[in-house]
């Protein structure tokens, strides 16, 4: 008989439209309210950004920074760096370029402060733009450096039959060319139930593997729940299973090679991605040099049994 486990941190509480709390790339649906904010959230906040959204923060506050420099160098005199045009916008285009050049610090010489109240802003402008660089640069280095899995899941869960019964799989594969070294995963199942109060609550099963760890990972592996007497999903027909509002919970650790040390990955699936009687196509083959030639595309690949 399946044995419900302990909430395993995601609450017990839930609702008919509940959304997962783990999606597929591992990232939450949790909205924070009332949550107080600190400096120490900026490093983790611009390291989390994906990379567009990285360069577009360093190109906008680069750009402000100068635009707000260009305009206190036009409201000190623009004289006070170089001879005024006459024309607004170009005093302020003349501020805006002697600002980039002094957050900086390339200095053409080209302009060059000349009364003392140009020359305090300047120096105070140099500061904060070797300041701001140092910041860029560290977080650079930990974007780069960061310890983080490569792990890709198959776009599907499989239910078919499987040494004289049936078992739930799905694949995974490191999308590097590195080793998973020790590879270990852990398989959560959490079920949406209506009681008869007509309230909803959340189940949940550690699901038995066929094998939670491996020595190292090459190609891909496929996990593999046998559905037995211990399973949650013996009593249920494959229809049933299909119509479970209900949902996997991945989480996989291995020693990752190119950083030295453990990284984690967590991904999800929902019972609307299970595709019964199929089963995956082999996704590797040898040439004719005797090398293993392993196709990422067909991870997910499926085929008729």
């Amino acid at each position: 008989m399946a044995k419900k486990t302990k909430d395993p941190g995601f609450g017990y509480g839930s609702a008919e439209n509940v959304k997962g709390i783990i999606n597929k790339d591992g990232t939450t649906n949790i909205v924070h309210v009332n949550r107080s904010l600190k400096v120490d959230d900026l490093y983790t906040f611009f390291i989390g950004l994906s990379w567009w959204k990285f360069f577009l923060f360093v190109v906008l506050g680069y750009t402000l920074l100068n635009i707000l420099f260009g305009i206190i160098y036009v409201l000190i005199g623009i004289e006070q760096i170089t001879p005024s045009k006459g024309n607004l916008f170009r005093d302020f285009l003349n501020g805006f370029f002697f600002s980039a050049q002094t957050l900086t610090t390339v200095g053409y010489g080209g302009i060059a402060p000349k009364g003392l109240t140009a020359n305090i802003i300047a120096a105070f402008e140099a500061l904060i733009g070797l300041m701001s660089f140092s910041f860029i640069t560290g977080l650079l280095y930990g974007r780069f450096s960061k310890p983080k899995a490569a792990i890709r899941f198959s776009s599907n869960l499989i239910l078919r039959d499987f040494n004289e019964g049936r078992a739930l799989m799905f694949r995974l594969m490191n999308s590097r060319k590195t080793l998973m070294i020790e590879p270990e995963v852990s398989v959560t199942l959490s079920m949406n139930q209506e009681d008869e109060s007509g309230q909803y609550k959340r189940s949940f099963y550690v699901l038995n593997l066929e094998r939670k760890k491996i020595t190292y990972l090459p190609t891909i592996w496929t996990i593999v729940h046998p559905i037995d007497e211990k399973s949650p999903l013996f009593n249920l027909s494959n229809e049933e299973i299909e119509k479970l509002n209900a949902g996997l919970y991945i989480l996989v650790q291995y020693h990752e090679e190119s950083f030295g040390q453990k990284v984690y990955q967590t991904s999800s699936y929902k019972f609307t991605q299970v595709v019964s009687n199929v089963k995956y196509t082999q996704s590797s083959s040898i040439d004719e040099d005797g090398y293993t030639v392993l196709d990422h595309d067909k991870l997910s690949e499926v085929e008729p049994i």
